[in-house]
């Protein structure tokens, strides 16, 4: 990891639909010592705010937006919010935190936020994304994810899915865990009651912090067995809400050319309908390193290089969380773009 990875201030965005416990779970994480240096900025969908008020942190390092919605109206006003607290920490103006807390409204759709935290300039090189942590209610999240195309969303694009009120929940939660699986097969899903929850659970466990990267990446990335065993005819990656996971594992490396040509053909056909993408791949060019590649929507860091692979499974795995798209075209289109680099590599080496 370079110097200037180090020196990025880790964000983190927790989400879920209105209701769910998002402002219970982020009192509860605030009162933990690993905790104690963390800015928290939380958007409320209306004129008057009431969550930062339920909060206990330190008030000189919570920031309320209630001008709209962080994912349509307000997007600007969290880039300067954000630029003008890791200025405000410069001037020595308030606590020297070391992260920040992101709570969306709960009508938020995280991906365009994200995409705004990965494409300001000026953020580009005093942050880090660190995750998505998205919260649903254990007692109304079947019907809210029936009702609320927002909450499908939000689930589908988590790196962290925390279960809360299971205490208060009259049935077993087998059926609402079962759906979750079906949108995102991939994020870890965690039981809370009453928000608590050690950090080290939600944090710094991401594609996004190269000093992280161990077991944590084979959860993130590792296919569920039932998509290769059992029962085939039973998709888990399949959603109703046109929503979809689609993995693909590639045991040959691919070629750098090959993966840049890639990720530019996806930038500028897949759009909006790319919700996620993340990426462990084997480069024919650096073997024992692998890259790590994320991109929401048609925008894409720049690949981070880990210094060798967590573990003794070295093959490219990239998962996709789409809206219609058809999961074969991602493969096809890898393959094909590969065997050309590769054909006009040998070529030009005479071979």
């Amino acid at each position: 990891m370079d110097s200037s990875t180090m020196r990025t201030t880790p964000v983190s965005v927790i989400t879920g639909f209105l209701g769910s416990g998002k402002t219970t779970l982020l009192s509860q994480l605030l009162r933990h010592p690993d905790m104690a240096r963390t800015a928290v900025v939380i958007n409320e969908f209306g004129a008057v705010g009431l969550d930062h008020l339920l909060v206990e942190s330190s008030d000189e390092n919570i920031v309320q937006l209630n001008s709209g919605c962080l994912c349509c109206t307000i997007r600007g006003d969290l880039v300067l919010t954000l630029l003008d607290l890791l200025n405000r920490r410069e001037r020595g103006e308030v606590m020297a935190f070391e992260r920040i807390v992101i709570e969306t409204t709960g009508l938020a759709d995280p991906a365009p936020i994200l995409q705004a935290l990965m494409t300001d300039n000026a953020l580009a090189s005093a942050i880090r994304v660190d995750g998505v942590i998205t919260t649903v209610d254990a007692v109304n999240g079947l019907s809210t994810l029936d009702r609320h195309g927002e909450s499908v969303k939000q689930a589908a694009v988590a790196d962290r899915i925390v279960l809360t009120k299971t205490d208060l929940a009259d049935s077993t939660t087998t059926t609402l865990r079962a759906r979750l699986a079906a949108l995102n097969a991939f994020a870890p899903l965690t039981t809370v009651v009453k928000g608590e929850i050690e950090p080290r659970c939600l944090f710094d466990t991401g594609l996004y912090d190269p000093a992280t990267k161990s077991a944590d990446v084979q959860a993130w990335l590792r296919e569920e067995s039932a998509v290769h065993e059992g029962d085939h005819g039973h998709d888990i990656n399949r959603h109703s809400d046109r929503i979809r996971a689609h993995t693909v594992i590639r045991k040959r490396p691919i070629h750098a050319v090959a993966l840049t040509l890639f990720l530019e053909i996806l930038a500028e056909h897949c759009g909006a309908d790319l919700l996620r993408l993340k990426g462990l791949v084997k480069l024919v060019e650096s073997p024992d390193k692998p890259a790590v590649i994320h991109g929401v929507q048609n925008v894409f860091n720049a690949p981070v290089w880990l210094d060798h692979w967590p573990n003794e499974d070295r093959d490219s795995r990239l998962v996709f969380i789409t809206q219609d798209l058809p999961g074969g075209w991602f493969e096809e289109l890898l393959d094909a773009l590969d065997a050309e680099v590769s054909e006009t590599q040998n070529r030009l080496n005479g071979i």
